[in-house]
């Protein structure tokens, strides 16, 4: 695969270093006036089964290296790498490299076309965000970039209580749907890794589970803006809230794997996504469950992490995005992820969905899930959330077999699914079903 060409030359101190915040990378896109998506570092992606080879041909280059496997679960901090100049990810077969290491050494010959090369592809890097809305990625962008201006503002959607709504009680619309309440699976044993904003640790509806937390972004895994607590709610919460509030959990016994990997402002980028999926796959999470992206290509790294899950007994489950017609986005456009559209409570394609490689359509419109304290609830849109609808259920369906993991797990949820009447470039197979 030949290289794809910058757009820039890489410029300013944020870009010099691997360590760079995701904050400090965003800033200098804006003050440079660069609404590309790129970040001004690269990511290498090596060939199949190459991953050693790859590394000594970066060394061989002269580059400061970091391996995730120097860490404790491969669990890094792209701030922590100190003067490094490239983190390799080995579970994926990829690396970040600093725009200025990149430049300075002339890296681009590693894709000369030769046959002894190792690597694969070498991409510019991109960000990523949680969510990002129907009016497509640049103003994703600019508003990612405005919650680093006014130090964070929460997202203003209105807190709906559910008693008022006949259709979540008992459980939300989507789990009914979905013919959640009825199964006799509960996730249990079954590794869930929720990559995201992080999760509101101290929420009552998550005390006493079995929870893995870590952070790739330099901030607490302590989630402030509410997008992953909502998710993880979706896909992993609790069968019985307190109260009058509906079951609004999936696989509500399932270990969960919070990996913040976008922050507190909803950013991240392909480096931070990276590091979030090498650790769930190091860790082996049955279901790998990404409600992020951003409008950009098909980039090599993502399906190299897909295909590294696949082979590992993984799956990773990620949201087609809400371009509002455009095509599915990264990383949910690799053939080796599953990509989730959404439907409304009619069971119609949501309005807001990106349409095109899509695998599998859940409940993404009105979906009432967890928030950060002290909202603790909320009812929200895009396929952000018919994503962990996916997730939940890949857990209850691998439960009830051992031999249900990677691709034959793909294949039952597809199986399964409860056909739609629309086109598969909505849809996909249909409307994702709990065994």
């Amino acid at each position: 695969m030949a290289k794809k060409e910058s757009t820039h030359t890489p410029k300013g101190p944020a870009e010099q270093r691997v360590s760079s915040s995701v904050e400090d990378l965003l800033s200098a896109a804006l003050d440079r006036g660069d609404e590309s998506l790129e970040t001004g570092r690269y990511i290498v992606t090596f060939k199949e089964n190459a991953v050693d080879e790859g590394i000594k041909s970066l060394g061989a280059q002269g580059l400061r290296l970091a391996d995730t496997r120097e860490f404790a679960e491969q669990a890094v901090t792209l701030e922590d790498v100190g003067d490094a100049e490239a983190v390799v990810f080995p579970e994926i077969g990829a690396a970040v490299i600093s725009g200025t290491a990149f430049e300075a050494r002339g890296l681009s010959a590693l894709t000369d076309g030769t046959t002894d090369s190792a690597v694969e592809a070498i991409e510019p890097e991109y960000f990523a965000f949680a969510d990002a809305d129907s009016t497509g990625y640049l103003r994703g962008f600019r508003r990612a970039v405005e919650a680093i201006a006014q130090d964070l503002r929460l997202p203003e959607e209105e807190e709906i209580e559910p008693e008022e709504d006949p259709q979540v009680v008992g459980a939300t619309w989507g789990l009914i749907k979905c013919k959640v309440p009825p199964s006799l699976r509960s996730g249990v044993g079954i590794k869930v890794a929720v990559l995201d904003t992080g999760l509101d640790l101290g929420h009552l509806d998550f005390a006493g589970r079995a929870i893995a937390t870590q952070t790739f972004v330099g901030q607490p895994v302590q989630d402030l803006h509410g997008h992953g607590t909502h998710t993880c709610g979706t896909a992993c919460g609790t069968k019985a809230p307190a109260g009058a509030i509906p079951r609004y959990g999936v696989a509500h016994r399932a270990p969960i794997f919070v990996g913040k990997v976008l922050t507190n402002s909803g950013g991240g980028t392909t480096a931070t996504v990276l590091a979030g999926m090498n650790w769930a796959i190091a860790n082996r999470c049955v279901a790998i469950s990404m409600s992020l992206g951003a409008q950009t290509p098909v980039q090599a790294a993502y399906t190299a992490a897909g295909a590294s899950a696949l082979s590992k007994g993984c799956l990773i489950i990620a949201a087609a995005g809400n371009s509002g017609g455009l095509p599915t986005g990264a990383p949910a456009n690799s053939p080796t992820i599953m990509a989730v559209s959404s439907v409304d409570p009619t069971l119609v394609p949501s309005s807001f969905n990106s349409v095109g490689k899509i695998e599998l359509a859940a409940p993404g419109r009105d979906v009432f899930s967890s928030w950060p304290r002290p909202v603790k609830y909320k009812t929200i849109s895009g396929t952000s959330m018919a994503t962990p609808h996916v997730s939940g259920c890949a857990a209850l369906w691998a439960e009830s077999s051992p031999s249900l993991r990677a691709m034959t797990l793909w294949k039952k949820l597809q199986s399964t699914a409860k056909p739609l009447p629309f086109p598969a470039a909505k849809v996909g197979k249909g409307l994702v079903q709990a065994p």
